[in-house]
Formats: structure tokens, C-alpha cells, sequence
């Protein structure tokens, strides 16, 4: 999350968190820091204004009613089709305003207003600094703009307190006739950011602690103007260059285009205007939130990034459940995420990276720390669904599109990634997927990945290797529609058999193993021992998405999911209240979450459960209609007759492709 004075502006791999006057200020060590970060690495760490030498005083911060950055717009829908609404948002869409003044008291009105305008672009970010004169006798000011690139990795900012050795690590500085050039080096990375202002300032001075101040005296007449148009260009190691807009106003036309390109000609529902208002936030948003990455051929595509601030890079589960929501509405998240997805598939065994041949890759980082190993991330392998997820994306989009073409190109793919489910996964030697904790990495590799997220009722976590229901379940129809291609793309019927029987033995032995009879209810996962993890927890939801329990054992799941104890008014929480285990704010045991939600919803609409569906679905949009009409990553897990409002998670994302898209599996539940 970042802080919530910050205002956040997002384009592509790149994103700036700026403060409430436009400025930047450096923040370490914090859960919330402030910077531009392009590629997991922060290339301004510090912008920040002083007119006449003092910070001015902000009279309207970004993000706020005339000063929207495009993060909390909405309204109105009904009816429209994405397009139009996002045609609808005018040109402030993806700008940052805000209006500053000199100090003073009451006795002595502001001899001048600054006005701020600021965008980010694929790897830049640019400002227009307005100053106008509020006298009519001519005005001196002296401007002076503080800058600075860091070039510190995100993972150095987390609120883990970590540090990393970099040796032989070099930062310089280089003033340019019109800024300033901040390089770094280290071995054989490199990354630069360059600044320059128009007019060019009148010096560059030294500062003392790395910093560069750019400073300028205006002459104004009177009630006269005079603009500063200042642009940056971050140029990460291993990143193409990338042209600057020459404004905020050229930035936002780029990114209002691409946005118009990607929402159009989505039928959204004029019987729900709230519905279609979040279907419409929630495509502006995807229309942002991908990030550059590269097929099996070396072609070049965008993908769903995870989101802001700390995950805006490809994550495989999060690419996956976005894209299976989207799918009926914007099939080409899908026709880009297979690929990149297939590209970056494990070929063999890599103990740090939790790699085995035939696996999805979860998280993919192109920071300074994962390109020297500090941190597993370059390519980590630590999850046990996105594998089963990525053979469910690819039947479906098949179904979806009839696009045989990928289906085949994909086969070999495809049919490692059934070889790791069936060997390496579990599913052979164990009858399930299973997962072990990783001690460099992730505790718990199904979604709910933080410590302590898989647990008894009591709280407990178990012991041993972990088999996660949910995964069961994407596994159940990763082989189910598998066995559909292998008859219909593939020409193999004898492989579809051995599908088709693998997955009604799996359905078998789950029903069996999971289900509590005291409780009616599957447990959260088993142990080591094949004993109940038997927290009551919504991955039963997921199990009826994947349609893994037979119709009588789904029907009592559903009803059950709807009881107090588990939905809040929000939506279903993660672990049922009154548990031991359940905490509001905890991010996996008591929550509440919008994809999740959405997989639910979806669940309930297989099994027939279709006012189950739409309460699920009403809950949610009227928690997005609480915020812009956008649905954050996770809620807290209130309930709505204790506050009247939603409870934010304090460290949710702000902008998450799988809350984005979760109004389009909504809408695909309830219409």
C-alpha cells in the first residue's frame, strides 16, 4: 500500500507515489514509500519544491476534486459500454494536479500561486510547473526543485528492515547544459535517470548528500505567468529507451488512447448502473496495469502486472485469475498471458527458485537484487496452483475463442505442465497437489501465501508438507479440460482418457479425505499426516468454481458461505468469525477479498445458487461504489453492520489486476 496522503500514477511497468503537494521525499525503510519505480527500482527519490526557500503550502493536494490523478474517478455507467464511460473521465485521466502558495499570514495574501500538473509514461515522468503573478506590479520568484535517484531496489524498501550487500556499487552525477544525469553501476548493471527542465535552470548546485538542486529566478509582470516543463527519463539495466512526453497533457493523451482502445465495445448492464460502473473502473485500470513481457518466439507482449505499489510485475496466479475474468469480455489478456507464461515454464530443477520441469512460474523480477540472487525472484517458481491454472486458462480460452492454433503451439507446454502435476506435484505419489514451505521463500504457496494463512480453527499451523483444497480443485479441471483439448486439438483420445480417469479419482479420494462431516464442510488443507487443517475458510468456494464437490455436498458449501459468519455484508470473509484463527485484519484469516469473492460468486452460479450469486456480487459493488467504484485488493473483515462503510485492509494494494477484472467474473455470474 502506499500512505494514504500519497497519490498514486501508474503506466505500464512504471508508477510514481507522490505526496499530497507533488513532492517527493525519499522515504526508507517504511511500508509506504514515495518514488518513482520503473522495473522494481526506484529512479526518484527525491523532487521536492521550495519557492523563495520554504516548501510552499498546499492549498489543493493531488488526487483531490480538481486535482484527480484518475484513481478515484467513477459515476453513472449504466447502459454504456466501457469506452464511453472512459471517454467520459476527459483529459485529467492519469494526471496529478495541485495548487501551492508561499507561507504567509491572513494579513498578506500570496504574492503568487504554483500550479502543478504531473504524469508518468513508460519509463518517464514529466511536470508542468505553472507560477502566476497575483499582483499588478512585476514579481521576483526564486524557484529551486531538489532531485535525486537512488536507485534502490523495492525489495530494500519493504518494512522487513532487510539489507543487502552491494559491493563495488558506484552512483554519479553528471549536470547537462538543461538538468542533470544520475548514473549507477554495479558490476555489470547499469541504470540511469536523466532530468531536464525548459527553460534550463539558471544553476545546478551541490547539496551535500547526493542530491542536485535545480534552481531558477522568474521575473513575472504584473499578474503575469511563466511555466516550467520538467521531464525525466528512467532507463532501467536491460530496459529499451523509451521516448518522454513532452507534458502531462501529451502523457495523458497516450495513456487516454490506450484506454479507449482497451475498454471499447464492452456491453456493460443498464439494469445495474453500479455493476457497470465498477465493470468500467475496473477495465481503465487493466488498461494500465500491464506490463511488458516476452513470448516463446521472442515477441514482444503485455500482460497483467499483479499491481501498485509492490507488485507491479508478472505474478503467475495473478495474470491467470485475471485473465480467466476477463476472458468472455477481453480475450486478449488471455491470448498474451499463455505465452509469456509458456515461455517462462521451468525446463529443470532449481532448488532456490522452487523450480521443477513442467512448472508456472509465480513471480518474475527484473530488479538489481533478483538479477544477482539476493532474492529468489528472478524467476520463482513457489506456487503450487499456477501450474493447474495456467492448463485451466488455456481450456478455457479455447472454448471461449475456438482458437485451436494456440492450443496447439502450446501443446508441449501443456503437457509438462500435466507431467509436473501428476510427478513432481503430488498428484501420482501422494493423490494431490502438495506443497513444502520454502525457507527462502514462501511459507504457504497456494493463494493465501503469508505465514500462518493455512491453520486449524485454533489457529495452529500444520506440520509437514501442506495439501491446499483449493489447488485441488483448479487441479480437478486443469485435467478435465485438458482431456477436452487432447480430443479436440490434439488427436490424443488416449491421453484424454487417462485425464478424464485421473480427475474423477481425484474427485473421489478429495471428497473423501476433506470432507468434515461435523461440520459439512471440506477442511482448509491436510498436514503431513493426511490429518483436517479444519479451519471453516472460502477456498470451499473455490471448489465449487473448479465444480470439484458432487451437487448435494456444493449446494451446502454455498448456503453455508452466505451464513453471518462468513459474510460480512462486504463479501465472504476468508476465515469464518468466531474461530479462534479469525482476525479482521489479518491478511488471510478474516479479510475480505474481491477475487476471491469473485471465484465464489462464480462457484455459486455453476451450482445453481444464483441469489447466493448476486448477493455476493451486491456486496461487492457496493463496496467499489465506497471508493470510485474500484474494489482494492482486500478489505478488512467487518461487518458492515458495525460501520457503515468499508474498512480498508492498511496494507492492501491500491490497484490490483485481480480486483480490477473481479466486477467482469461478477457481471459473467449474474447475467
Amino acid at each position: 500500500m502506499t500512505d494514504r496522503q500519497h497519490q498514486l500514477l501508474v503506466r505500464g511497468a512504471t508508477f510514481a507515489a507522490i505526496g499530497p503537494g507533488g513532492d517527493i521525499s525519499g522515504v526508507r525503510g517504511s511500508g509506504s514509500p514515495d518514488g518513482l519505480f520503473v522495473r522494481d527500482g526506484r529512479h526518484l527519490s527525491r523532487w521536492q519544491l521550495t519557492a523563495d526557500g520554504a516548501a510552499p503550502e498546499v492549498l489543493t493536494p493531488a488526487g483531490r476534486p480538481g486535482g484527480d490523478a484518475g484513481g478515484r474517478t467513477g459515476g453513472d455507467a449504466g447502459g454504456r459500454t466501457g469506452g464511453d464511460a472512459a471517454g467520459r473521465s476527459g483529459a485529467g485521466e492519469g494526471v496529478a494536479r495541485c495548487v501551492l502558495v508561499p507561507r504567509g499570514g491572513r494579513l498578506e495574501p500570496p504574492a503568487y500561486t504554483l500550479f502543478r500538473e504531473q504524469a508518468v509514461a513508460d519509463g518517464a515522468f514529466v511536470e508542468t510547473l505553472r507560477v502566476v503573478s497575483n499582483r499588478a506590479v512585476p514579481t521576483t520568484v526564486q524557484l529551486a526543485l531538489t532531485v535525486d535517484a537512488d536507485f534502490t531496489d523495492q525489495f530494500e524498501l519493504r518494512a522487513d528492515h532487510r539489507t543487502y550487500a552491494k559491493t563495488g556499487a558506484v552512483r554519479s552525477r553528471s549536470v547537462l547544459e538543461d538538468g542533470v544525469r544520475f548514473g549507477y553501476r554495479r558490476g555489470e548493471w547499469r541504470s540511469s535517470t536523466t532530468v531536464t527542465a525548459e527553460p534550463a535552470p539558471d544553476a545546478v548546485e551541490e547539496t551535500g548528500t547526493g542530491a542536485r538542486r535545480l534552481v531558477w529566478s522568474l521575473e513575472l509582470a504584473g499578474h503575469g505567468t511563466a511555466d516550467l516543463n520538467l521531464r525525466v527519463a528512467a532507463r532501467p539495466h536491460g530496459a529499451p529507451r523509451t521516448p518522454v512526453p513532452a507534458s502531462p497533457a501529451d502523457a495523458a493523451a497516450e495513456l487516454a488512447a490506450r484506454t479507449e482502445e482497451f475498454t471499447r465495445d464492452v456491453t456493460l448492464p443498464a439494469a445495474w448502473p453500479g455493476l457497470a460502473a465498477a465493470c468500467t473502473r475496473g477495465l481503465a485500470d487493466l488498461a494500465v496495469l500491464q506490463v511488458p513481457a516476452t513470448g516463446p518466439d521472442g515477441e514482444r507482449l503485455s500482460v497483467p502486472g499483479a499491481g501498485v505499489p509492490w507488485f507491479l510485475t508478472l505474478l503467475g496466479r495473478d495474470a491467470l485469475l485475471t485473465s480467466l475474468f476477463a476472458l468472455p469480455y477481453r480475450p486478449g489478456l488471455a491470448a498474451a498471458t499463455l505465452p509469456v507464461l509458456a515461455a517462462t515454464q521451468a525446463t529443470e530443477s532449481t532448488e532456490g527458485a522452487v523450480a521443477q520441469p513442467g512448472k508456472i512460474v509465480h513471480e518474475v523480477r527484473h530488479g538489481e537484487l533478483a538479477h544477482f540472487g539476493q532474492v529468489p525472484f528472478a524467476r520463482y517458481y513457489g506456487s503450487v496452483d499456477a501450474t493447474p491454472l495456467f492448463l485451466v486458462l488455456l481450456g478455457a480460452y479455447t472454448d471461449r475463442t475456438g482458437d485451436l492454433a494456440t492450443a496447439r503451439r502450446l501443446e508441449p507446454h501443456a503437457r509438462a505442465a500435466v507431467s509436473w502435476m501428476l510427478d513432481h506435484g503430488g498428484l501420482t505419489s501422494r493423490g494431490y497437489l502438495v506443497y513444502r514451505a520454502d525457507r527462502g521463500g514462501l511459507a504457504n504457496q497456494n493463494w493465501k501465501d503469508s505465514p500462518g494463512a493455512i491453520c486449524s480453527a485454533d489457529g495452529s499451523r500444520p506440520t509437514g508438507p501442506v495439501t491446499a483444497a483449493g489447488a485441488q480443485g483448479y487441479a480437478y479441471d486443469a485435467l478435465r479440460r485438458t482431456a477436452a483439448l487432447a480430443r479436440t486439438a490434439w488427436d490424443d483420445p488416449v491421453y484424454a482418457d487417462l485425464l478424464e480417469q485421473a480427475a474423477t479419482d481425484l474427485r473421489d479420494r478429495f471428497q473423501r479425505d476433506f470432507w468434515m462431516a461435523d461440520r459439512a464442510f471440506p477442511a482448509l488443507a491436510l498436514d503431513g499426516e493426511g490429518r483436517h487443517v479444519d479451519a471453516l475458510a472460502s477456498d470451499a468456494g473455490h471448489l465449487l468454481w473448479s465444480g470439484l464437490l458432487d451437487k448435494e455436498y456444493g449446494e451446502v458449501v454455498g448456503r453455508r458461505l452466505l451464513e453471518p459468519d462468513f459474510f460480512s455484508g462486504w463479501g465472504v470473509r476468508t476465515l469464518a468469525a468466531g474461530q479462534a484463527a479469525y482476525h479482521p485484519l489479518s491478511y488471510h484469516r478474516g479479510s475480505v477479498w474481491p477475487h476471491d469473492n469473485a471465484l465464489i460468486a462464480l462457484g455459486l452460479a455453476r451450482y445453481g445458487l444464483h441469489d447466493e450469486a448476486r448477493t455476493v456480487a451486491n456486496a461487492l459493488v457496493e463496496a467499489a461504489a465506497a471508493s470510485g467504484h474500484r474494489l482494492p485488493e482486500v478489505l478488512a473483515g467487518y461487518a458492515r453492520e458495525s460501520y457503515p462503510a468499508p474498512v480498508p485492509y492498511p496494507h492492501a494494494c491500491e490497484r490490483e489486476s485481480r480486483s480490477a477484472a473481479a466486477p467482469l467474473a461478477l457481471l459473467t455470474a449474474v447475467y
